[in-house]
């Protein structure tokens, strides 16, 4: 899992470095957060319309994410990295059955008008994720995905403590289809796509740190 997060995460980050240093960005933000994730619609479904469908029956899920926001004023380029497990309670699932959803995210983050120590922020961007689960009650049985874009809105507050730290909650709406590869069962020539979605709710702690003079 470590491994995975580095390998995702290190290219993401070292980009937005090398891109605050090249165009004297005012500041950049390091935060680390905990995520519950709330699946709807189909992935939640544990009685899908589609009979066929091997994504269903998902439950409430728990992980942590990454983010790093270079700042031009009050508008960021972001990136991120999520890892979240999902419980499943369904036939369709292994006994013990989780999903685990990975991937990362570049988008824009808009700071609204400060209110005291709270500012308010808008997100938005593309995300590209992957999906790992199982299948008919038995814990050989299993699925994956390729890395798919979709996307994620967002709202948040940044709740300044010491002024280099902020306590940072937000709501995400993440949208994406994959298709499911099953070891050993070939592919159908048009697979059929499954709706993977989810609301988050995180909380995490951001670090900043000025460039150029100013926060």
């Amino acid at each position: 899992m470590k491994n995975n997060l580095r390998m995702s995460a290190a290219p993401l980050f070292v980009s937005l470095v090398l891109l605050a240093s090249s165009v004297s960005a005012q500041s950049l933000s390091i935060g680390l957060r905990g995520t519950g994730s709330l699946p709807i619609g189909s992935f939640a479904n544990a009685q899908p319309a589609d009979t066929g469908a091997l994504i269903a029956g998902a439950k409430n899920g728990f992980g942590y994410g990454l983010d790093v926001v270079i700042g031009f004023g009050p508008i960021g380029i972001y990136g991120g990295f999520d890892h979240v497990k999902f419980d499943c309670a369904t036939d369709t699932c292994q006994t013990d059955g989780k999903y685990t959803m990975q991937g990362v995210t570049a988008g824009v983050k808009v700071g609204l008008p400060k209110v005291s120590l709270f500012r308010p922020f808008v997100k938005g961007g593309v995300t590209f994720n992957s999906l790992q689960g199982g299948y008919g009650g038995s814990k050989s049985n299993v699925l994956s995905t390729d890395k798919t874009p979709g996307y994620e809105i967002g709202v948040g507050l940044d709740y300044s403590l010491l002024g280099f730290l902020s306590l940072t909650p937000q709501m995400r709406y993440v949208g994406q289809n994959f298709k499911a590869k099953i070891p050993g069962v070939v592919t159908p020539v048009a697979p059929t796509e499954h709706a993977v979605n989810y609301v988050t709710f995180d909380l995490g702690f951001s670090l900043h740190t000025p460039f150029g003079g100013k926060q």
